[in-house]
């Protein structure tokens, strides 16, 4: 195994660009959801209360950027060829990274809403601000906190299946599913 020195996929590994993405956004996933876990535990009157859901906002909203970024990136750079499985199990991958995404995407987006139900634009680390939209819904706030919850949990129960995932293709099926993803790609001979 020889690690890839290019930013790009090519057809057969991911190349440091979004290899970097990904992780940046796995670990970005997990701050943010223990943040959100600290923040329920806060009452109006912790220190803590003004200051942990803005880095909370911020951080969410530069996840947000990046996240359109890997999208972008898939877009104009295709990620490599699957490895070789059965049928069923390349459609369950799919549909897994299908979900991950939207998911991903839910969290986000329902984690605006509450921010800017109250019609205030979001500071993000007060270096610049993101505007808010007119409320469409009666309620968004509580509306948008049930769906920000129920899929946020989804999202860290979805990476937990992906993170077995890839264990499993890694001790088990003895691949380089897992391999690919931190650089590594088999150096032809």
């Amino acid at each position: 195994m020889a690690l890839t020195r290019r930013i790009t996929n090519d057809a057969n590994s991911y190349g440091w660009g979004p290899i970097t993405i990904h992780w940046l956004v796995a670990l970005t996933v997990f701050v943010l959801f223990g943040l959100g876990l600290y923040i329920d535990g806060l009452s109006y009157y912790d220190p803590e209360y003004r200051t942990v859901p803005h880095w909370h906002k911020s951080i969410g909203l530069m996840l947000a950027g990046l996240f359109m970024l890997r999208l972008g990136w898939r877009v104009l750079n295709r990620p490599p060829a699957p490895l070789p499985q059965p049928r069923l199990l390349t459609l369950a991958t799919h549909i897994a990274h299908s979900l991950l995404y939207l998911v991903l995407l839910l969290v986000l987006v329902s984690g605006y809403l509450i921010s800017t139900a109250d019609g205030r634009a979001i500071a993000v680390f007060n270096w610049f601000e993101i505007p808010a939209l007119p409320a469409p819904l009666a309620n968004q706030e509580d509306i948008a906190g049930d769906i920000h919850e129920v899929s946020a949990w989804t999202l860290i129960g979805l990476a937990g299946l992906h993170a077995l995932a890839a264990l499993k293709h890694h001790f088990i099926n003895r691949d380089d599913t897992l391999r690919r993803m931190f650089g590594y790609k088999k150096v032809e001979q």
